[in-house]
């Protein structure tokens, strides 16, 4: 049994209190959820359930990100893509999750991982098929300029040195 700001061990006669956590440890459960995607349309609405609490911004991390992701049915990590700067690792916590890379498909469940160095040019993304939420850690370095590659969509993520933005593969910005 969980209570917010708490911890209820054993029967609930026999509950231990526990005080709020203060930085450097955090409870995810006190961290905002962030749903949708900033992927401009038509794309964005292709993600379906998808729900991040950024740990690693709520604990001031600058360097890499960690994000605990909960993945509903029929939802999707990402669109296919790889990064040219960017290391990423995914550790699946619970259910299970179909990755999709170039060589193809596996499925992964509690317990296993998978890795994605920078600059490997294998497009890779997470479906989860199953009937239940699929949670895991998604993480990466933050490295300023890293331009992301969607090989599937016409769609790439750039940065031009003031912010970043989606544009079509021919470097037209999309609008909205």
């Amino acid at each position: 049994m969980y209570h917010r700001g708490t911890i209820a061990i054993g029967r609930a006669s026999a509950r231990k209190i526990m005080p709020a956590l203060q930085l450097p440890a955090l409870d995810p459960a006190t961290v905002a959820e962030k749903r949708g995607s900033i992927y401009p349309e038509p794309f964005r609405s292709r993600m379906g359930d998808r729900v991040k609490r950024r740990l690693g911004e709520a604990c001031g991390l600058t360097k890499f990100g960690v994000n605990l992701v909960s993945l509903g049915p029929g939802g999707q990590s990402a669109l296919r893509h790889w990064h040219m700067l960017e290391d990423e690792f995914v550790y699946v916590l619970s259910g299970e999750v179909v990755l999709v890379t170039d060589a193809g498909e596996q499925t992964l469940s509690a317990g296993m991982c998978a890795g994605y160095p920078a600059g490997k040019r294998d497009a890779h993304h997470f479906v989860n098929r199953g009937t239940t939420a699929a949670v895991y850690l998604e993480i990466g370095n933050r490295i300023e300029g890293d331009n992301a590659f969607y090989p599937d969509e016409d769609l790439m993520w750039c940065h031009d040195g003031d912010a970043e933005y989606a544009a079509h593969k021919d470097g037209r910005r999309y609008s909205g």
